[in-house]
């Protein structure tokens, strides 16, 4: 068994960045947002933290959305919905929450200096049925699709997200909701060919990737013995 190293060890090895946004709907409605997320060992921070967005991650894992992630800065990146893909990336510190030390954790058993996430929706939103019921607002009452980095106004910043190489492992770790299946097609149908794809797909189903951090921390355990055994094979 694997120790589970706990969060405030973690933390003194690792550095979170994130692109945070602000999206105004034509109702005026403002929507939270994070595209990015860079996990780094903190050896290799540069001083620019956007530049991180520039380098070749050892891995990229595609989640859901980016949950209670939350920038340490004050953040004023308010865009209108149709501008999304107009974005310039600036990254700040992020608290972390439970899910990256989860990828941390496979960091150090794997060696890796940088991890990229990515979500199926920038949306930013802790309760999962919160966030489906919102993502399903926007695409039909606002015709928003361009809240997923997936979307087709957003191909070339996904072009410079995804791994360069295709040894480059693409982890996919989205959950099992049935109800992520337009993003989760979306998806999969802007991954490159012969990607690396790597993640614990459910038995008995072609599309659904176990999420780093089931409920139960024994079951977190598992997932994480799991993810270092899947990689070894």
């Amino acid at each position: 068994m694997k120790p589970f190293i706990p969060a405030e060890e973690l933390k003194k090895n690792y550095g979170v960045f994130g692109h945070f946004y602000s999206v105004e709907l034509a109702s005026k409605e403002i929507v939270e947002c994070r595209s990015v997320l860079e996990l780094v060992s903190k050896p290799r921070i540069p001083k620019d933290h956007s530049e991180l967005s520039l380098l070749s991650p050892d891995a990229v894992f595609v989640m859901m959305n980016p949950g209670s992630s939350r920038p340490l800065e004050v953040v004023n990146n308010r865009i209108c919905a149709k501008d999304i893909h107009k974005l310039t990336i600036s990254l700040v510190p992020t608290k972390p929450d439970t899910t990256q030390y989860q990828v941390m954790r496979l960091m150090h058993f794997r060696e890796w200096r940088h991890v990229r996430v990515l979500n199926l929706s920038d949306v930013r939103s802790s309760k999962s049925p919160e966030f489906i019921k919102l993502f399903q607002r926007l695409e039909k009452d606002e015709a928003l699709d361009s809240h997923s980095i997936f979307s087709d106004a957003r191909t070339v910043e996904l072009a410079i997200k995804l791994p360069k190489k295709r040894t480059t492992p693409l982890v996919l770790a989205w959950g099992m909701s049935e109800k992520l299946n337009p993003l989760i097609e979306r998806c999969l149908g802007r991954l490159p060919p012969k990607s690396r794809i790597k993640g614990l797909l459910e038995q008995g189903t072609a599309n659904k990737y176990r999420h780093p951090l089931p409920s139960l921390q024994k079951d977190q355990r598992v997932w994480l013995e799991n993810m270092v055994r899947h990689f070894e094979e």
